[in-house]
């Protein structure tokens, strides 16, 4: 797609300067306006711009000295937050002159964007703010000098955090040095550097004035970023309602810049994205899905009307596929990632609780919801599970790994039947998940996050559980190797291992050994001891939450699966013993 295709060209004169503006879409439709950062051209917009066009009055322009608009002469003092304030009232007064528009940046394009929702002079001008990596100079003034005049370890500790990355602003300070590498090597490198390490498709970006794009550009710093800084304004407090995503993998900004932005924008909505900085390239399927909903939402005014909840700025629209999610943990894992605005895919070899599951994850709160039936254990039938998804979906962005089936008996009772059966599901199901759903992470280059349902069981040797811990100790040591090799890549991956969980996969356990009457016998008495234990499965969901919102390892859930997790580690002798006691079934 290239944002010229189709596209209708104007240029807008202001402050000594023409700007190029394109527009897409229908102008009777709410006009949504795309602000490029640096060292960027409006080109960056075009693959959410096709997206939105059906739907909206897209407007992209160039951003003074970039792209096809012209520069100010001199450089120096052009490209104040002011000016560039009045290039966009000259343009949304060009494209919009009787209805507010809806504000869109990224990087330096959110920087500037900030400045325009928070001045007095463009009240009624906006309608709404979505912002991507760029803070407000005047909030992050703010920000570091709190933590100056409070100095913590903590917060001392994220001042150096974001100084690390900010490491290219003091570049950009220096005389002549930016522009003579950008119109030099740099200029000639830049595509593939971003091909390599923020993984950006080719086509129409970047453009052939990227050298000079970017050397003008070193004065939207120079000329903002110190007096900002030192004298941040006190009345920067944004009169429209603001969507904030925030990509947790941006190598230039830390999360903790917007720990205190309720306090300059009371109208805001938290979204997250497990990508890196250049999200309108990487990922403009999902950035136009939230542009669209925001808009459409403060249309009706709903605004702020993200999901609820203790994770919903984490899980907000992100695609996470469950396995297993036809009842227990799966369905209760579902349920969780639904009610934090997640678009949830629940997998099940039992079609009909699949479906159910979907449905009551959409009544919950999913952005959206799909059922999908399959048997993990079934190699071809999941490879194709994995191009529906992405080729319906999307790349999944959290995979649960869930679905397991338990067996109990003896290693002499179990047979060759049992064990293979047991393996396919536990074992080669989460294998068939990871290798499968995992690739597509890795390939598209903008992390995730695997989870894997182990168990207690995998470092609590049992006589009755032979077969059943082999699989799920074969998932634990399986996940830790995984997260070793992932790691590099942004993938976290996590082993979530319950105790005694009340579920009804003790109803359907095998017992190798037991004739079928015995087998009901033994079944029914392990379903009362869990149930008398009574450990809910929203518990392990819970769990699972904060094992990728922390990116945790390895997560014993229930009292005594922490506890034999410590036995394991510093007394293992202590359980072999117990491994020795007869079960009471």
């Amino acid at each position: 797609m290239a944002v010229l295709d189709g596209a209708r060209e104007r240029w807008v004169r202001t402050g000594g300067v023409e700007l190029c503006v394109a527009e897409l879409g229908d102008p009777r439709q709410p006009t949504v306006v795309l602000v490029h950062g640096y060292p960027d051209s409006k080109e960056v917009w075009s693959e959410v711009a096709a997206r939105l066009a059906g739907r909206f009055h897209v407007v992209l322009y160039d951003v003074r000295g970039h792209g096809r608009s012209s520069a100010p002469s001199p450089l120096r003092g052009g490209f104040t937050l002011e000016k560039l304030t009045d290039d966009f009232l000259a343009v949304a007064d060009a494209v919009s002159p009787d209805r507010p528009v809806h504000l869109v940046g990224h990087d330096w394009g959110s920087v500037q964007s900030w400045e325009f929702v928070t001045v007095r002079r463009t009240e009624g001008r906006i309608a709404s703010f979505t912002s991507m990596s760029g803070p407000s100079l005047d909030h992050f003034g703010h920000w570091i000098n709190k933590r100056l005049r409070r100095p913590t370890p903590r917060r001392v500790g994220q001042l150096l955090g974001q100084g690390a990355k900010s490491w290219y602003v003091y570049l950009l300070h220096t005389p002549v040095l930016p522009e003579l590498a950008w119109r030099g090597p740099l200029g000639k490198r830049w595509p593939g550097i971003l091909e390599r390490v923020e993984k950006v498709p080719g086509g129409d970006y970047p453009t052939a004035s990227l050298p000079s794009d970017a050397a003008h550009g070193a004065w939207l710093y120079r000329d903002n970023v110190r007096p900002r800084l030192r004298r941040p304004r006190e009345d920067a407090h944004a009169h429209a309602p603001v969507q904030l995503i925030t990509p947790l993998g941006d190598a230039f900004l830390s999360e903790r810049l917007y720990d205190d932005l309720e306090l300059w924008a009371p109208r805001l909505t938290r979204r997250t994205l497990p990508a890196k900085h250049w999200v309108p390239r990487t990922r403009p399927d999902r950035l136009a899905d939230w542009i669209a909903e925001f808009v459409t939402a403060t249309e009706d005014g709903r605004s702020g009307t993200a999901a609820k909840g203790k994770h919903a700025d984490r899980f907000g629209g992100q695609l996470v596929l469950v396995t297993g999610a036809g009842n227990g943990i799966g369905r209760a894992t579902a349920f969780a990632f639904a009610e934090a605005g997640a678009r949830v895919v629940a997998v099940d070899r039992d079609a009909e609780a699949a479906a159910r599951t979907a449905e009551l994850s959409r009544l919950i709160g999913a952005r959206a919801a799909w059922a999908e039936t399959v048997d993990v254990s079934d190699g071809p039938a999941m490879e194709k599970l994995a191009a529906r998804v992405a080729a319906e979906y999307g790349v999944v962005d959290v995979l649960v790994n869930n679905a397991g089936i338990g067996l109990s008996g003896s290693f002499f009772d179990t047979t060759p039947e049992d064990w293979k059966k047991v393996l396919d599901v536990n074992l080669w199901g989460v294998i068939h998940g990871c290798r499968l759903f995992g690739r597509q992470m890795a390939e598209r280059g903008q992390g995730g996050h695997i989870v894997n349902t182990a168990s207690a069981a995998a470092f609590q040797p049992s006589r009755a559980l032979p077969a059943y811990g082999t699989t799920k100790a074969a998932v634990l040591m399986l996940s830790e190797c995984l997260r070793a090799e992932l790691a590099d890549q942004g993938i976290g991956v996590t082993a979530i291992c319950p105790g005694l969980v009340n579920t009804n996969i003790t109803a359907t356990a095998h017992f190798a050994g037991a004739d079928a009457e015995e087998e009901k016998r033994l079944q029914r008495r392990t379903a009362r001891l869990y149930g008398a234990r009574n450990y809910p499965p929203e518990k392990v969901a819970d769990a699972v939450l904060e094992a990728v919102v922390h990116n945790r390892a390895v997560v014993p859930v229930t009292p005594e699966a922490r506890g034999a997790h410590l036995l394991s580690r510093f007394a293992p002798r202590v359980l072999r013993r117990l491994a020795r006691v007869r079960p009471p079934l």
